[in-house]
């Protein structure tokens, strides 16, 4: 089942005896063990028939005797196993997956990473279970999720926001959320967020962030690029060096790939790079005339070089301010 065929069940109060929620992506499982948790039962009824486990400190034994109790004066109860990858005894549910209560709903949060369903527990799993995988985004459908998520709240976003969000907030949902709920706290519903509202309200400057750099670095922009970096070394909390040092990575290792993909078909090139459109590839395409493969190569050892030092692995690096070190990083990948 997808994300939104859960919601759209669990809204109709169409419930399943048990489901199974795994995955690399964390903001999808907890959202819907959420939902269980606070909106399935009345609250007055939730102190009878809710039972929430975590993983580390139960086992199957426990489980089975909360799932196999009637619920009092209530159609159902709801059991919740939550981190269930902590659960040592995990597939020891077996038996109960073949033949679930009637009025429980059992739900097992496996998180950080899949499931492998080819087991036996798994098996049993895909006959009697609802599974769900809660898969990490790509980066290019980030700006899509923002404007959804958005839009779920009353709120549209232009374009360029959006894009401005995702490259600086990345693909890790919940940090995005949260980001997202404080941004829609500030202003009206019916409100269309633009660049102006995000550098008002989450301190992403229009003019001074990674999505910028990165355009300066590509188009070997020297004075632009060294001014946005002074900006980040006079706001460290805002732009901290290994967040940008990352971003410079994924940005340098599409440059790269786009050599090796470059006289493929459009449609072939947008999905190796990962991009949304065409729109986003004239950048990628501008800059391999500046960055070569050689030089692309050197460009990525030295971004995986400060990543090390900005952690202090390089004992060279040592107490350097962080807008030093990137100013050295950036001033290598422009010479």
């Amino acid at each position: 089942m997808t994300f939104e065929q859960i919601q759209d069940q669990l809204r109709k109060k169409k419930f399943s005896p048990v489901y199974f929620l795994h995955g690399d992506e964390d903001y999808f499982i907890d959202t819907i063990s959420n939902f269980f948790e606070r909106e399935v039962l009345p609250e007055a009824e939730q102190a009878f028939n809710q039972t929430i486990f975590y993983g580390k400190d139960t086992d199957h034994l426990a489980v089975l005797d909360a799932a196999r109790r009637y619920p009092m004066m209530s159609p159902y109860q709801v059991v919740i196993i939550k981190e269930a990858q902590d659960m040592k005894s995990l597939d020891k549910l077996q038996s109960y997956l073949e033949k679930p209560a009637a009025t429980t709903i059992l739900v097992i949060c496996y998180k950080h990473k899949k499931y492998n369903l080819n087991s036996a527990f798994g098996k049993a799993l895909k006959a009697g279970a609802e599974i769900f995988e809660s898969k990490s985004l790509y980066d290019n459908q980030a700006p899509d999720w923002i404007k959804n998520y958005l839009k779920d709240k009353q709120f549209q976003i232009a374009p360029d926001a959006a894009n401005l969000l995702a490259e600086y907030l990345g693909t890790e949902l919940s940090k995005v959320a949260n980001e997202l709920d404080k941004l829609a706290i500030n202003l009206t519903p019916g409100t269309v967020i633009t660049v102006a509202h995000v550098e008002d309200n989450i301190g992403i400057s229009k003019d001074y962030n990674v999505f910028e750099l990165q355009k300066a670095l590509s188009q070997r922009d020297v004075l632009k690029a060294n001014r946005i970096v002074n900006y980040f070394a006079e706001n460290p909390k805002k732009n901290p060096v290994q967040v940008v040092i990352s971003s410079l990575y994924g940005y340098f290792s599409k440059i790269y790939m786009l050599h090796w993909v470059k006289d493929k078909p459009e449609a072939d090139i947008l999905e190796a790079l990962q991009l949304r459109s065409a729109y986003f590839l004239k950048e990628y395409r501008a800059a391999i005339r500046h960055y070569p493969v050689q030089k692309l190569e050197q460009v990525i050892a030295n971004l995986k070089t400060y990543d090390l030092k900005s952690k202090g692995v390089d004992y060279d690096a040592t107490g350097k301010p962080e807008g030093e070190l990137l100013r050295e990083l950036v001033w290598r990948i422009l010479h």
